[in-house]
Formats: C-alpha cells, structure tokens, sequence
C-alpha cells in the first residue's frame, strides 16, 4: 500500500503538469514526420540546468563542453575505448608511461593547430585547477606531460593506472586551445571555449540558452560517430528551462525538439505519444546517502545500519520512479559500473525490527511524544541537505521526502533542507559540523570513482569529496589495488572489497541510480546517448520535413 505522503507527492506532480500542458495547449504527441531530411537548421532543446561556465568539474558542464570539445578518446556502445583526438595509444611494460599518437591535421576553431604540445598544457592545466573533477581523477598519478614530437604525446605516471584512456573519454577531459587558454581572459574561455569539436560557442544569454553553431570545418569526429563530416545542422538552441512540466510541455507543444530529464511520471505518456526516448543509467557513484562519521549520532554503526534497515528503498524509488528510475542498494557505486558487488547492494534489506533492536541496543531506547527516539537528553534529528534542482531533481526530491518518512517509523527526525545551485557549489553544508546526512553521486566510466569519494582525508591532502568524512587504510589500500591493478579482473576483484567493506560499515547506502535521461521529437533523427555519461549527441542529428 503506497502511503498517503507519496501519493500526494505523485498527485500534486500530476495536477503540475496537466496545468502547464493546458497552458501551453499542447498537442497529444509527436507530430508526424516524413522523414525526409532537412538541410541545416536549428535544434532547440530545453536542458534543465544552466551551469556557471561551459567547461568545468560538474556533469551538466561536461554535456555542454562535449559538444564544442574533442576527447583524446571516446566509449563505444560496448564501453570499449576508441579514438578521437588520439589515433592509438600504448603503455610501458611497467604502466608508468602512456604515449598517445595524434590524428593529424586538426585545428582549434582559432585556427591554431590541435599538437602534443596543445594537449600536455591541457593536463598540467586540469591538475593545476583548470577543471576540479580532470584533477582528482588524475591527482595521486599524474607526473607530467610532454610532446615527444608534434603529433605525439607522452604522459608520465608515478603509479600504474591502467585505465586512464577510459577515464580521458569523459568530457573534463576535453582539449582546449592553448593559445586561447594563454591569451584570453578567464571570462571568455568560460563563456565561450575554444575547441576543436563539431560546434562553436555562438552567443550565451545568461538565465535564457546557449547558441552553438556548426564548425564547417569539423575533421575529428569520434571513431564511434555515426557519420564523417561536419555536423548536420547549423545551430544548436541549447535552452534552460528549469521546470520539468515546462520542458514536458513545451516538447509537446512543438516549442523544442528534445528535452533532458524527463519526469519518470511521464515516461509512459511520452512514450505512448510517440516521442523517442533515451534513457542512460550513468556509472560511478549512484545518488546515495553516506553519513557523517566524524560527529553527530551516525558515529556509531548500529545507527547508521539501523536507517539502512529501516528504509524500503524498493517501494520508494518504483512508486515515484514508475518503473523508469532503477532502485540502487550500493552505496559504492551503480549496478552500470564495471565491477559491481550484488553482494553489497543487497546488504541491508528492509528490517524495522532490525532497526529498533540496533537503536536500542545504542542507547536510543526512549521516544518523546511525537515519536522521535531520545539519548541523554538529545533527540535522534539528523539534518540532510541536498542541492535542490542541481543534484537532486524533482523525482529525487520527491524519494528523499519517502526517505524521511520510513525513517521516522523507528524514531528518526530527518530534516530535509533544500539548498539553491549556488549556495551548495558554494561549499554549504559540506563539513562535518553542519549535517549528519549527504546525498548524490559522482559519474565515471569505472570503478575507480571509490579512489575520488572515499581517499583518506589529510591536513595536507584534503579530500573534499569523501561526504562521510571516513578515514580507513583497509578501505583505502583495497581501492588502491584496484587502481593499479594489471588486469580488469584483479582491478574488480579489489573494488568489489571495497564496495563489500562500505556495506558492511554502513558508511554510504544506495537509494536510487542517476539516470540521464532524453525525449525527442519525431523531426529530430540521429540522437543519441554518448556512452561515457550519457549527455545528448547533436553532431550526427538532423531535423526532417
């Protein structure tokens, strides 16, 4: 039986969008195409997150940047790595040296050329706080890099790291012109990139969208793009449109022709009405709940145990999810990440009586009227921040209000607090003395996310993306092996350790899979999914009569 507050969560999103539909009286469904292909033109499509620059550390900027940067390589359907920028690449016997051979001839739209020069800049730029996310990817690794000759690229390591050409297929590693990184000021290159990739920065209206249009002169496409040449269309209208109901009905109104992030609500809908829908289960880490180790009740590991048992996460996440949203029991990473532990993600199952009986055996064993348990005076309130409309969307939101529900049947009082983009990429509530609970996820193409969320914290080396503020050597050392290993087998082997150990601690729970999510127009063919994150693909789209 669903309980009365998801019903009313799932009514109220109902009412929301049949209102903003009959506002913009919408039509039913996909209008019909002919198929035939219309030369040029503009896409407009309505994104629900407009981000402080187009290249940068967050998801949503490497969506962006994906469409105006090349990659030195690329993910296949099979995850398998191809070229892009880089033609081969190869690395010593004892994995401390990688050398990547360039394709030739290609240009930065500022006209100078893409060399092994450009690209080592790149990455001593990333390392030294170009892109925060390309930095503790490569943090702990990277030695440096330099050109051998014009089109090849040698990149020192001080400890093997096998998987580094997946890991460079994820758009923070997208290649910017030198020369514009050098003579341009921070603003232009945040607001306009200079790349080598299908599109070019036209215009940015700041809260409105992002213009990109067609770089005529397009020559590195990825081994796995669907066609040779520049893109198709002439311009990309990149829109921000934050309300899912306003993107739902402007879709079908006809006002875009693809949206992002599609409420799992209208899934069904969309799909009845003929719209093509994509739907991506992005690797790395899925949007959890890690607790806060350091200080506060979850120091103690019966209480951390007793919430991972006191939530039915199942009913949670299909009730609001409607079958479209995956339910997620790993803390450590989603089941769409190579190296995955069933054996962690099905750790904790739904126990209220396991629940009551760790929260006792804690000394939480009195509740006060409102049924909220007590201990030497001090309530069982625990304060869970999420970044509203950033990391968590409409759906999540609507999952933790079902979180904070069943954790209040064992006497649980979790304050959900909203937090604004700028005030949560602002660093609020990110330490250890101002929340219990931190919920969201990391993406990645392996297993190797667990180094970047769970790396030993140091005075000297802080580690601002462990939320559980969880120092362990054991943890740590089976993430490293993992890390070095030489064989794909041994490197999962070890990360499964680590995801069985985070379990077994209960230092982080999954609650649900971060999807990326399209629907598009039946005029828009040739969209798809890039397999490293799952952002939208505009090179090989084309609009139809």
């Amino acid at each position: 039986m669903r309980s009365r507050t998801l019903r009313t969560v799932i009514a109220a999103t109902a009412i929301a969008l049949s209102s903003a539909m009959a506002l913009t009286a919408c039509a039913g469904s996909s209008t019909a195409s002919s198929g035939e292909k219309v030369t040029g033109g503009t896409i407009v499509y309505a994104h629900q997150q407009e981000p402080a620059c187009v290249f940068g550390g967050w998801i949503e900027q490497a969506y962006l940047s994906y469409q105006v940067l090349d990659n030195l390589t690329s993910l296949d359907a099979d995850h398998k790595v191809v070229p892009w920028l880089a033609t081969a690449w190869k690395q010593t016997d004892d994995g401390l040296t990688w050398t990547f051979t360039l394709k030739k001839g290609v240009k930065f739209t500022d006209g100078t050329p893409v060399t092994a020069a450009a690209v080592a800049y790149n990455f001593d730029y990333w390392v030294k706080g170009g892109n925060s996310t390309a930095k503790v990817w490569l943090d702990g690794y990277y030695k440096d890099a330099k050109a051998v000759d014009d089109q090849t690229l040698q990149v020192d390591l001080s400890k093997p790291y096998p998987r580094l050409a997946d890991n460079l297929s994820q758009g923070y590693f997208g290649i910017q012109s030198q020369h514009a990184l050098e003579t341009r000021t921070k603003e232009q290159n945040c607001e306009a990139p200079i790349g080598s990739g299908a599109f070019i920065v036209k215009k940015w209206n700041r809260g409105q969208d992002i213009v990109l249009t067609r770089n005529a002169n397009y020559t590195s496409w990825p081994a796995n793009a669907k066609h040779t040449g520049p893109a198709y269309v002439d311009e990309v209208d990149w829109k921000f449109v934050a309300d899912p109901t306003t993107r739902v009905a402007a879709l079908q109104s006809g006002q875009v022709d693809a949206i992002y992030d599609v409420p799992a609500i209208q899934w069904k809908t969309l799909k009845d009405g003929g719209y093509q829908l994509e739907k991506y289960v992005t690797p790395g880490r899925p949007q959890q709940i890690s607790f806060n180790t350091q200080k506060g009740p979850f120091t103690d590991e019966k209480v951390r145990q007793a919430f991972a048992y006191s939530l039915d996460r199942k009913q949670i996440v299909d009730t609001i999810g409607q079958g479209v949203i995956p339910v997620e029991g790993n803390g450590g990473v989603s089941q769409a990440t190579p190296g995955y532990s069933e054996k962690a993600a099905n750790w904790y199952d739904y126990d209220t009586k396991k629940a009551n009986a760790l929260l006792d055996a804690a000394g939480w064993s009195q509740k006060n009227d409102k049924g909220v348990r007590e201990k030497d005076g001090k309530t069982l309130s625990v304060i869970l921040p999420y970044g509203a409309g950033s990391i968590i969307n409409s759906d999540g939101a609507a999952i933790l209000q079902g979180v904070k529900e069943q954790a209040s049947k064992v006497g649980f009082d979790v304050q959900l607090i909203p937090v604004p983009q700028s005030e949560f990429f602002a660093g609020k509530y990110s330490t250890p003395d101002d929340h219990d609970l931190s919920v969201g996820y990391w993406t990645a193409v392996t297993a190797g996310i667990l180094y970047i969320n769970w790396r030993p914290s140091t005075a000297d080396d802080p580690n601002y993306a462990n939320s559980a503020f969880y120092n362990d050597p054991t943890l740590a050392q089976y993430i490293l092996d993992g890390n070095s290993a030489a064989t794909v087998d041994a490197q999962n082997a070890s990360y499964q350790k680590a995801q069985d150990y985070i379990a077994q601690h209960a230092l982080s729970i999954g609650v649900y899979d971060r999807l990326s999510t399209l629907a598009v127009s039946t005029k828009l063919k040739g969209v798809w999914q890039e397999h490293a994150q799952g952002g939208p693909t505009f090179y090989d789209a084309y609009l139809t009569k």
